[in-house]
This record gives C-alpha cells, structure tokens and sequence, in this order.
C-alpha cells in the first residue's frame, strides 16, 4: 500500500508523522472516511465540504484547495489500484510542541490511505444487528460538538468499549436530556409505519452523508421522512430500525436492550433502501480511471 503524506506518496512502513504531531498528542485534527465503488470515489464532494466545514470550526486552515484535495484522493486510489474501497482523508494540527497551544504548530498534514474496510461481518447484515443502549452519554454542543469530524473519538470509544462488554457490536448513544443521539460510528433510523425516522442533528448526530442519501431515498420511495427526538420507548416499538455510516452502509438492527424490533428480522422497507443505495453507489461519482 502506497500511503499520501503532504503531496508524496510512500510504502505504509515509512508512513510516518511526528510523536510532537498535535494530532497524535492531542487528537486535534479532522478527517473523512470515503467509498470507492467501482472505479468511482462516491459522494467525494459532499465528503470533502464536510472536511472543509469541520476544519472551519476548529480553526484548522486546510493547506489545499478543495479541487487539489480531490485530485490528492483520485492520485491515491489510483496509486493503490482501488475500484472498490475505503478511503480514510486525515488532516492534523501538525507538528509542535508538548503545549496546548494550537498556534505553535508548524503546519497541517494531510494523510490519505486508500485501502479496504469491513466493519461488521456478512452475516450480520443478513440477519440484522443486536445492539444496546450505553451509559456514556453524546458529547455537548457546547463541548465538542458532535457535528465536528474531529480525530478525538474517545467519547465514541468509550460507548463502543460498553458495546462490547455487552458482547455487541454497536452502541445507541442518548444525549445529555435523554433522547437518541446516534450510535459510536453510525447514524439511527426506525420506521413506523410509512414513516422514516431519525434523530434531528440538534440531539447530537452527525451531519452523515449515507444518511442523507438514505433520506432522500425513503422520499423518492414514497415514505414520510421526520426527525424528532426519539427515545428508547420509540426505538423499541418500531416496526424495522437499522443503522447508516460511510463504512457500514445500511446495516439492519433487529433487537434493541433484549426487546426484538418488527418481526425480529431485517423489514421489507429496510431492503428496499439497501437495494437502492446499492444502485446509486454503483453509477455515481468521481471517477478514478480515465
């Protein structure tokens, strides 16, 4: 694997940044996580925006154009002969001291790594996710806000080591009022009837991209799509639920804390948007190859 750093490529045993990096001593920095499917980067734009406004946020300014970073993941792809594939867009703080301050770093670096991913096993998406509620609450809007891709994912780690103490692969996390925020690294869905709904971004979701496809799918399907806060008596009554995310897709969840969602398997509704990202994913995007 040819690893991107700050313009150059190099072998993934030399790609290296400092132990000073503040993105490594204080996870201060952003990043993207990106699909290939065949020969085609998807969704690039909407993903390289995002990187843009999560940086805007943070104060961090981005050392490319967002037209070179683009031309930076299709050269990386390219470079690794991806067709279909995952792409994880890293930019840091960049080198400085053992300080907090953020203005005694030298500048940003930008890392991409075009590679393979698979987040849950197969089976899983056949027969559906058992997943449980945790103790650790979303982060605040007033501390880190949920809506920045930010490099500290601690909070998220957290409710993902709860997951797994509850032999689970995922996590619902509620926010600080006690409604659903999201899951450790997707977004929640339930459907109720011909309604499609999710948490509204001011409950502490993240502005996902699949998820914004997901909705605009459910819509072009003819299904009625809300986001009002949720809460767990909302999840255990649905008729179907299943989770969203750049890496997982569309995942069905088919038991929530014990209690089984629908008729216990992965819903017809849930089938039909899986189908539907599926096709999408496979006519759109920005090509890698001439």
């Amino acid at each position: 694997m040819k690893v991107y750093i700050n313009g150059e490529f190099c072998d993934e045993q030399n790609a290296k940044i400092s132990v000073f990096d503040h993105g490594l001593l204080y996870g201060d920095g952003v990043f993207e996580g990106i699909r290939a499917y065949n020969g085609r980067v998807f969704k690039l734009k909407e993903h390289i925006d995002r990187l843009f406004f999560s940086a805007k946020a943070i104060m961090l300014q981005l050392p490319m154009t967002h037209e070179q970073m683009t031309r930076a993941i299709v050269a990386a792809c390219r470079e690794n002969q991806i067709r279909d594939g995952y792409i994880r867009l890293v930019v840091t703080r960049g080198i400085g001291t053992l300080g907090l301050n953020p203005n005694r770093c030298d500048k940003p670096q930008v890392i991409i790594i075009a590679g393979k991913i698979q987040l849950y096993p197969n089976e899983l998406y056949e027969r559906g996710l058992e997943i449980v509620t945790v103790p650790t609450i979303r982060n605040l809007h007033s501390a880190l806000n949920p809506a920045i891709k930010s490099l500290n994912y601690l909070n998220n780690i957290l409710a993902k080591i709860e997951a797994n103490n509850a032999g689970c692969e995922e996590a619902i996390m509620l926010n600080a009022e006690g409604f659903v925020a999201e899951c450790t690294g997707d977004n929640l869905f339930i459907i109720k009837g011909r309604q499609l709904l999710t948490p509204p971004l001011s409950a502490g979701a993240l502005y996902g991209i699949t998820r914004g496809i997901v909705m605009d799918l459910a819509r072009d399907q003819g299904l009625l799509v809300a986001e009002p806060n949720l809460t767990r008596y909302d999840l255990f009554n649905a008729d179907e639920c299943f989770l969203t995310g750049t890496g997982a897709e569309l995942i069905p969840v088919v038991k929530i804390d014990g209690r089984v969602i629908g008729a216990g398997k992965p819903g017809p509704l849930t089938h039909d948007l899986i189908s539907g990202y599926h096709a999408l994913t496979k006519t759109s995007g920005e090509p890698i190859y001439e």
